[in-house]
């Protein structure tokens, strides 16, 4: 059985590991970086956790000053052990917790891309390609609805709010939207498996949660010349989309015009939306959410 000391002191520790939760959680409400970890509708709670955090804390510190006797759960629960074991098991919760307070709060980029791998086509589906835009079954309705709207803009702009959603529209109805001017935004990303030195895509993450489950997203850019632009600069592309084999499958590509370094977005991932229609209408009301396409950078420009 536990000593009543050796009792305390975990409890003690685990008081600790807790308030240094609620700092972290803190800390990124503070720097306004949360949004690098969690999508917004997680978000929320997240930043209500340091409450309970620090009660539970404040919990286990009162047992641990004034719990009488050595047990003091009155349960059959073993402490973990001294000495490597011990260390081992309270490590896993502060080394993440050191990793977040020293490394930089940023945005996913290229190298998990590249692990993850770029999707480069969508899973929507559909056998009609017609500037009719009707979908061959009731669940792609919608696609094909936001389809139509997107054709008959001069030049689509690929709004953050509806980043995934467009671009499966547009793969939804791929030989429709052959030849329409485009204008993107997001990070430069570079195969590494590709041969082809000029091409590469623009890209961003899909968050459906967390960080975790992160799926970048993008579509293939062929400028006119060599873009000399690291990996992960952010871009705003213009051009006219065309259709294209790529590693055995059909996707599309832009032909670019124009490819200029703009500042990265304050909130850099992007969200599926519940209801795709109804924020497009918003959009075009002019009632969107802060996003868009980025500002140019002041005195960046691309070699060409």
């Amino acid at each position: 059985m536990n000593d009543s000391l050796g009792l305390r002191l975990h409890y003690v520790l685990r008081a600790v590991i807790l308030l240094v939760f609620a700092l972290y959680i803190g800390h990124l409400v503070q720097q306004d970086a949360l949004h690098y970890y969690v999508a917004p509708k997680l978000a929320r709670w997240i930043r209500l956790c340091p409450v309970p955090l620090v009660l539970m804390a404040l919990s286990l510190t009162l047992q641990a000053l004034f719990g009488l006797g050595s047990t003091f759960c009155n349960c059959d629960h073993r402490l973990p052990s001294r000495g490597f074991r011990g260390a081992a098991l309270y490590g896993l919760f502060l080394f993440p917790l050191l990793l977040g307070f020293l490394l930089p709060d940023r945005a996913l980029g290229s190298m998990v891309a590249a692990q993850k791998g770029l999707a480069l086509t969508y899973t929507v589906s559909d056998s009609k390609n017609n500037v009719n835009f009707e979908p061959s079954s009731p669940y792609n309705e919608e696609f094909s609805l936001l389809a139509k709207r997107l054709f008959e803009q001069p030049v689509i702009t690929v709004h953050p709010e509806l980043f995934s959603e467009t671009f499966g529209a547009i793969d939804m109805y791929k030989e429709s939207f052959e030849g329409k001017e485009i204008a993107v935004s997001g990070f430069l990303y570079r195969d590494p498996a590709d041969s082809l030195e000029r091409t590469f895509a623009v890209s961003r993450f899909l968050v459906q949660c967390c960080t975790a489950d992160a799926t970048p997203f993008g579509i293939m850019v062929d400028p006119k010349t060599t873009i000399n632009l690291p990996a992960d600069t952010w871009i705003e592309v213009r051009g006219k989309l065309h259709v294209l084999q790529y590693k055995g499958a059909e996707i599309m590509q832009i032909a670019a015009d124009s490819v200029t370094p703009v500042s990265q977005p304050s909130t850099p991932y992007i969200y599926t939306s519940p209801d795709s229609i109804a924020a497009w209408n918003q959009l075009q009301n002019g009632t969107r959410n802060a996003g868009g396409l980025a500002p140019p950078l002041v005195g960046l420009s691309p070699t060409r």
